[in-house]
């Protein structure tokens, strides 16, 4: 089983969330300690999950809030990184806090791996349309958890095993190959 990058979002994950319930049954998983998680500074937290990605090269990359729109702009920005796939939990638009308004705007192309957008119907901080829009933008499957909230501790999320579900399908998913060509390109002009 390849590794698991667990990236939280703004504000970190608390004791009680998935992410922290996944990280510690899991041996295979890893919960990022990203810098600042009070204050995020895209350039930063992009450092920081790009060096992760490069002591454990074809991870499984979990983002929750922030921390999945981190990881678009990571692989937007950085295609060559060598990432086994994502999931993109709760995706929050940058624009609803003047504390992550410098990671917009959202990325809206192939992420380039293989990847699911798992949203909710009622999440404050995305539309589900928007969540919709972006995982056809960025070439990923929907999971539709109805109802759910943010998907954190705060509407009832502490384990989430289902997680651990996705993680393994994707696991299993071949990574489309990228031509070097396209890689450079994409590299050049995000910089």
């Amino acid at each position: 089983m390849p590794k698991t990058l667990l990236i939280p979002g703004l504000d970190g994950s608390p004791a009680a969330h998935w992410q922290q319930w996944w990280a510690l049954r899991d041996p295979d998983a890893l919960l990022l300690d990203l810098s600042d998680v009070s204050r995020p500074v895209p350039a930063v937290w992009e450092i920081e999950v790009a060096g992760a990605i490069l002591q454990h090269p074809g991870a499984i990359l979990v983002g929750h809030s922030l921390g999945a729109i981190l990881i678009a702009r990571l692989l937007a920005k950085w295609p060559h990184l060598k990432v086994g796939g994502a999931i993109l939990v709760a995706p929050a638009e940058p624009r609803h806090s003047d504390r992550t308004e410098s990671f917009g705007p959202i990325f809206e192309e192939s992420l380039g791996v293989p990847a699911y957008v798992v949203s909710s119907r009622n999440d404050p901080w995305m539309s589900f349309t928007q969540a919709e829009r972006l995982a056809r933008a960025w070439r990923a499957d929907v999971v539709d958890l109805g109802f759910a909230g943010h998907i954190n501790v705060d509407s009832g999320f502490g384990p989430w095993p289902g997680g651990v579900v996705l993680r393994d399908e994707l696991a299993r998913r071949p990574v489309p190959l990228m031509p070097p060509e396209q890689a450079l390109e994409r590299a050049f002009y995000r910089a």
